[in-house]
């Protein structure tokens, strides 16, 4: 797979290791792996390895567009129309919240597509011959990101594009309510908040908890952001509601609203008050 050797390339120039010596490691990985049916908690294990030896190299790829330009050049020799345009990669390359919300819309499927293909369907070859040799279990990986990033982006840019009309109606009161009735279940002045002082106040935050909270808006259970953010439950409320107290402050400066999916426990009117 030609994605595949690029990645191959891509790890070379970050790992020390060679890439024939990660190959041997993977050969005995795979061995172990099938012994225990590729499932139970040794697969697991060697998936968050996977993980955490991947993402930096996918983030480095958004960052530097060399991941769109593998992604769109896989598509478009295939005939399959694909344009990612310069603002989106300026803000791909700018911006490491987008870069890490786009990586787990990428990442999860690619791991499930790596077990069926790559380790149960065989499709990765250590003795692979093409011009450039195998790659090993890592590259493999990034190749099936790189693959997946089309369908990741397409809907990452609709939701921007979404979330631009509504931003855009806001300054024209006939626009705004005509958008009205497609928008999310938020109050208006919830969705105003949402595009202003509440998105700057989110952008000072760790990107994990940044992460939880577009998660919660989006209406994830925690339990499936946990999952998506390979966390655990408690510490998502944990970082929710540390989240949550530096919005209450503000809200009593009387600087933001605060949106439902935040309110702490009570009264819909009290928690109204307090902004």
């Amino acid at each position: 797979m030609t994605n595949e050797i690029s990645a191959a390339e891509v790890l070379d120039d970050i790992l020390v290791e060679p890439r024939t010596a990660r190959i041997a490691r993977d050969v005995a990985v795979v061995e172990e792996l099938a012994a225990h049916g590729f499932e139970g908690p040794v697969y697991k294990t060697f998936e968050d390895r996977l993980c955490r030896q991947a993402w930096p190299a996918l983030r480095g790829m958004l960052r530097t567009g060399l991941l769109v330009q593998l992604s769109v050049k896989w598509f478009t020799d295939r005939q399959i129309v694909f344009f990612v345009p310069p603002d989106h990669k300026d803000l791909l390359r700018t911006s490491g919240l987008e870069r890490d919300e786009l990586l787990v819309d990428i990442v999860l499927p690619a791991l499930r597509k790596f077990r069926l293909k790559a380790l149960m369907g065989g499709g990765w070859n250590p003795e692979y011959r093409g011009p450039k040799g195998p790659g090993c279990l890592t590259s493999y990986f990034i190749g099936l990101c790189i693959l997946e990033f089309r369908r990741a982006y397409l809907k990452w840019a609709k939701q921007r594009a979404r979330l631009a009309e509504q931003e855009a109606a806001l300054l024209d009161p006939e626009a705004f309510f005509r958008l009205r009735p497609a928008l999310p279940h938020l109050a208006e002045p919830e969705v105003v908040l949402f595009t202003g002082p509440f998105m700057e106040l989110l952008d000072t935050q760790p990107a994990e908890t940044q992460a939880v909270v577009r998660l919660t808006f989006e209406g994830y259970a925690d339990s499936e952001i946990a999952e998506k953010l390979r966390s655990t439950v408690g510490a998502v409320r944990n970082r929710r509601s540390r989240f949550r107290t530096v919005l209450y402050e503000a809200a009593r400066e009387r600087r933001i609203w605060i949106p439902a999916p935040l309110y702490v426990d009570g009264d819909r009117t009290s928690q109204r008050s307090a902004a």
